[in-house]
């Protein structure tokens, strides 16, 4: 079979060809069996002819009417012609060959011959009838013997035939496996194995093409695409390499970057940011050197804030650069990261570079809100570039320092605020208390000396007497400072403190106190709540102070707006006659509470004791008064010392201060 044939092609001819042998052999079978079958007939018909003759000679010899003989010869001359022509619907023929031709013709000569013997007038009987027909009988006979002999042999023929198509049908099936197996098990085999062998990851499998056939083409595809696979596995491969590479750089570079900014958000000092960092590029950028510059206040020089591996015989020459002298300063609001060849720079600061072996410079622009601060200097002994990865890394380090560096420098201007917060809160305390006092005892030595100088003995005790007072009630004055400049708190509940605050106040006044807490709010901010600590203790220092109480309260009452009250059950006194500013014990809780956004409501009546109550806004915020504020307010109060010696209290004015106005 033609091997460039297709599948189909080469199926169709085997089928065919089985097709034609099964019709050929089906044919022939039926045939034969047809034959068979007709001779069959045929002998059955001649031994009807014996039979006829033997009647005829029974007719004859008994002397029955002429037409009985007429018609037993008609009849047998209708069984000679039948067989002579055959019947095809029977089917009746007679398998002719020579000797069964030869046997009929000598039936039929007999016949012609004996036939008017049988019709004879008057017939012919006795012995020779007999002999005739045992002649004609014999005659039959052996023409029934040639047709057995023939369809003896057609027996054979179709029992070879058999034989044969069982030999046929085993060749056939033999040929259909061979055929199954050549064109369609084994190719498919094969294309299994290489299937197998792809989903291994074996993308070099190829399979032979043997035939143009449909599995031909369909190896042929398979190898196509065992090729394809491998192309992009391979290309695939390369690419997950490449991305591997590139996602471990951005792994170091986010490494790097958040070391660094680990750093700077631990550095204290400007020199251990600066050192910290610049060798922390160094190792990052794989520099052979790094020079970390920051512009003086009049944005005309760089000066040099940091470096790292920087060549000391050029450290004290570019200590303090010129900006736009040298190639590795800018000051231009667009600066950007760029590499500059030294080699080839015309620059003196630059060939200072190129002649201690550095052969690249990479400037990085420090930016804080569009502003160039400084600069970043990186140095090679070699040619560099710089990717666009790299470049967004050194600008993010650029810009992390220059945070960093921002946050101190706020860090720094917060801490002075605060000092000076410090200083104007300490110098308004002092005002408010021990500065009074003194103003009070410096008009008592005035008046002692004048008693002295009169020689007036009682006003001279009397005068000691109030002095003595005096400086008893500035030193509880400056124990009460002591205490309050030492409240803090740590925690998110302000009842410890108070706890505390209470329990400094009864062993320092000898007075009962006592602290309820109801209601359920959030934590009070920590500020806010040094800011309440010190308003409720000026209200316990009034009430310890003036008030003349035997027991002191603190109700306090959580919710969305926080409520402070102070309580005591002593003299009280009239609030109509307490003029606002010049109560200095209300003006400084009230000053306080403004910083937190909170009021403070003073009730009293003579004989009925004192409340003070702070409420507080639905989220306080301590806002900071500046030290200009503060230190304006103390030189207002020391401008008039005497006018805000009022009782900074809850209490009656029973202080030294009133005596010194009356005798004023």
């Amino acid at each position: 079979m033609n091997r460039s044939a297709s599948l189909s092609t080469k199926l169709t001819r085997i089928g065919a060809a089985l097709l034609l042998v099964a019709l050929a052999s089906i044919s022939l079978t039926l045939w034969v069996t047809w034959q068979l079958e007709g001779g069959a007939a045929a002998v059955n018909e001649a031994g009807r002819m014996r039979m006829q003759t033997w009647r005829l000679v029974s007719t004859v010899q008994s002397q029955s009417p002429h037409a009985e003989v007429q018609a037993l010869v008609a009849a047998f001359d209708q069984s000679l012609l039948l067989l002579r022509k055959g019947d095809a619907q029977r089917p009746l023929f007679v398998p002719w060959d020579s000797d069964v031709d030869a046997r009929f013709s000598q039936v039929e000569n007999l016949w012609k011959l004996r036939r008017a013997q049988w019709l004879a007038q008057p017939p012919v009987t006795g012995v020779l009838t007999i002999g005739v027909a045992e002649e004609f009988v014999a005659a039959i006979d052996q023409f029934v013997l040639a047709i057995e002999q023939q369809l003896s042999r057609l027996t054979a023929v179709l029992n070879l035939f058999q034989f044969v198509m069982m030999a046929l049908a085993l060749v056939g099936a033999v040929v259909m496996l061979f055929t199954g197996y050549m064109y369609v098990i084994n190719p498919l085999d094969n294309l299994r194995k290489g299937l197998r062998q792809v989903e291994e990851r074996d993308f070099s499998t190829r399979i032979d093409v043997e035939t143009p056939d449909e599995f031909g083409q369909v190896a042929g595809g398979f190898n196509r695409m065992a090729a394809t696979l491998q192309s992009l596995y391979s290309g695939l491969e390369a690419q997950v390499q490449i991305k591997t590479q590139r996602i471990e750089a951005q792994r170091a570079r986010l490494s790097a970057l958040y070391e660094v900014s680990a750093f700077l958000s631990e550095a204290s000092t400007i020199d251990e940011l600066a050192r910290g960092f610049s060798q922390k590029v160094r190792s990052v950028m794989k520099a052979d050197a790094v020079a970390v510059r920051w512009s003086d206040d009049a944005s005309q020089r760089y000066l040099m804030l940091a470096s790292d591996c920087f060549p000391q015989d050029m450290l004290e020459e570019e200590r303090s650069l010129i900006a736009g002298a040298c190639a590795c300063g800018s000051l231009l609001a667009d600066a950007r990261t760029r590499v500059i060849p030294i080699v080839s720079h015309d620059a003196i600061p630059v060939r200072h570079c190129a002649r201690v072996g550095f052969e690249s410079l990479v400037s990085v622009p420090v930016r804080l809100h569009q502003r160039v601060l400084g600069e970043i200097d990186l140095f090679f002994r070699r040619s560099v570039t710089l990717s666009k990865e790299e470049t967004d890394l050194l600008d993010a380090l650029a810009s992390h320092l220059a945070n960093a560096l921002e946050s101190l420098r706020a860090a720094a201007l917060e801490r002075e605020a605060a000092v000076g917060e410090e200083r104007a809160l300490l110098a308004r305390e002092l005002h408010d208390s021990i500065a009074q006092s003194l103003a009070f005892m410096k008009i008592q030595v005035q008046l002692l000396r004048n008693a002295v100088q009169r020689e007036q003995a009682d006003k001279v005790r009397s005068t000691l007497d109030e002095l003595d007072a005096g400086v008893r009630e500035s030193i509880n004055d400056v124990r009460e400072l002591l205490v309050h400049f030492r409240t803090r708190t740590n925690t998110d509940d302000i009842e410890q403190a108070l706890q505390v605050t209470l329990q400094k106040f009864q062993h320092q006044a000898g007075l009962p106190a006592h602290l309820d807490v109801h209601g359920h709010g959030l934590p009070l901010p920590p500020d806010v709540q040094v800011q309440v600590l010190h308003v409720i203790q000026e209200a316990l220092s009034n009430a310890r102070k003036h008030a003349g109480a035997t027991q002191v309260g603190i109700d306090v009452r959580k919710g969305q707006r926080w409520r402070f009250v102070v309580s005591d059950d002593g003299a009280g006194f009239d609030v109509g006659s307490v003029h606002g500013e010049t109560h200095v014990g209300l003006k400084i809780m009230r000053e306080r509470a403004a910083r937190i956004g909170a009021d403070v409501a003073l009730a009293s009546m003579p004989g009925k004791g004192t409340t003070v109550t702070l409420t507080l806004p639905a989220h306080p915020i301590a806002t900071n008064m500046s030290a200009n504020d503060e230190i304006a307010g103390s030189e207002d109060a020391e401008a008039s010392p005497i006018a805000d010696t009022g009782p900074a209290s809850t209490g009656p004015i029973e202080t030294p201060a009133a005596e010194v106005r009356q005798t004023a």
